[in-house]
């Protein structure tokens, strides 16, 4: 985790004299979002498992065996930009426009986390790059299955596309010196609409605990309601009459 931050913040901090964002801004920033972000995730998994919780409370503080839930921390991420921005009287588009590469990134790498953890496995699988999963890790129901769906690295693999593709469409954007709130409010909803469509995918085969909301498992829920608010962002784009060369 610890590496996926400072690998996001790398990237957020290389791309943020193109953004026309001072360093010592985004600093400040960057300093809230890892607080806020940290403790958005954890708060959102706890009330994801309150049963748990309620029966292990000093469970509560041991972020260190996971339970972090990655919408926690965006929402908390969102929320943190929204009130930062309005502080300081910033364009809140520019600067998620200018997370979200490193972002993607730092999903890239804090997944890794999972593996070492032996958490947020899928299915019992026989494919060769099936993981062991200790006895102890194992839910019951597949109790007898030694080894199952990375879902982890599927995820991790996903994650560093998205952020290849942000990358990519940074540097053209940069070229045409056309980064401008449209293009801002553009990059921000294609970020939302891949990761949640890959979320929403993999939650097929992860076998971990969630709520079950209309046959779905709540992470699905809550990307399905991404999804539509990130379509609806790039049909509606409130920025789309952007003058030429405004930032």
């Amino acid at each position: 985790m610890v590496l996926g931050i400072v690998c996001a913040l790398g990237m957020s901090f290389k791309l943020a004299k193109y953004y026309e964002v001072k360093a010592d801004t985004l600093f400040d920033l960057s300093f809230w979002l890892i607080i806020f972000g940290i403790a958005g995730a954890r708060i959102y998994d706890i009330f994801l498992q309150i049963p748990y919780y309620l029966n292990n409370p000093l469970a509560i503080f041991k972020v260190w065996q996971g339970g972090l839930a990655i919408h926690g921390a965006i929402i908390a991420g969102l929320i943190t930009v929204y009130f930062f921005t309005k502080k300081n009287k910033l364009s809140p588009w520019r600067l998620i426009a200018l997370i979200v590469p490193g972002l993607a990134l730092g999903q890239a790498i804090g997944r890794w986390g999972n593996y070492f953890n032996q958490e947020i496995f899928g299915l019992p699988t026989s494919l060769p790059w099936g993981i062991p999963i200790d006895l102890i890790n194992r839910p019951w129901a597949y109790i007898s299955s030694d080894y199952f769906q990375p879902t982890f690295l599927y995820e991790s693999i996903g994650c560093f596309l998205i952020f290849l593709l942000l990358l990519g469409i940074n540097f053209y954007l940069i070229k045409l010196k056309k980064l401008n709130n449209h293009n801002f409010v553009w990059m921000v909803s294609l970020y939302m609409l891949l990761y949640s469509i890959l979320r929403f995918g993999l939650e097929f085969i992860r076998i971990d605990d969630a709520p079950i909301v209309l046959g779905l498992r709540w992470p699905q829920v809550i990307s399905l309601a991404l999804i539509v608010a990130s379509i609806s962002l790039i049909i509606f784009n409130p920025h789309a009459k952007t003058k030429k060369g405004q930032i």
